[in-house]
């Protein structure tokens, strides 16, 4: 089984940028598709990106569309999330998540989980 580790959550200001990266443990970190989701209090989990095996695939939910881009680096057993423009409803606990078959947005279809990590966006 997979294990799933995120870091880089930080207090940001509006406008500011931040990197969010997830490392994987295993060597077949590449046979796993990727997402990212998000969840503030009051809120439900929300999508934010998915990113396939290789890589050549991605998707994002419609609130980050622009602002945020997942990469992977397989060598490393990494992927990462690319937060840019940040607004202050970006507040949430980030979690990454693996799956071996592509599930993209459907977080209840995906098997391995992190514990998250915190991301502050204020003045």
């Amino acid at each position: 089984q997979v294990q799933l580790v995120e870091s880089g959550g930080d207090l940001v200001r509006p406008g500011g940028s931040l990197r969010l990266s997830c490392a994987a443990s295993g060597r077949t970190f590449s046979s796993y598709y990727m997402g990212w989701f998000r969840q503030a209090p009051g809120k439900e989990r929300e999508f934010v990106a998915a990113i396939s095996w290789n890589g050549t695939r991605t998707y994002y939910g419609d609130s980050v569309k622009g602002r945020f881009t997942i990469s992977r680096d397989n060598a490393k057993n990494t992927v990462y999330l690319q937060m840019n423009s940040l607004k202050p409803e970006d507040t949430a606990v980030y979690s990454c998540a693996a799956d071996r078959t592509p599930v993209r947005d459907i977080w209840s279809q995906y098997d391995y989980w992190g514990q998250g990590t915190q991301v502050t966006v204020s003045s």
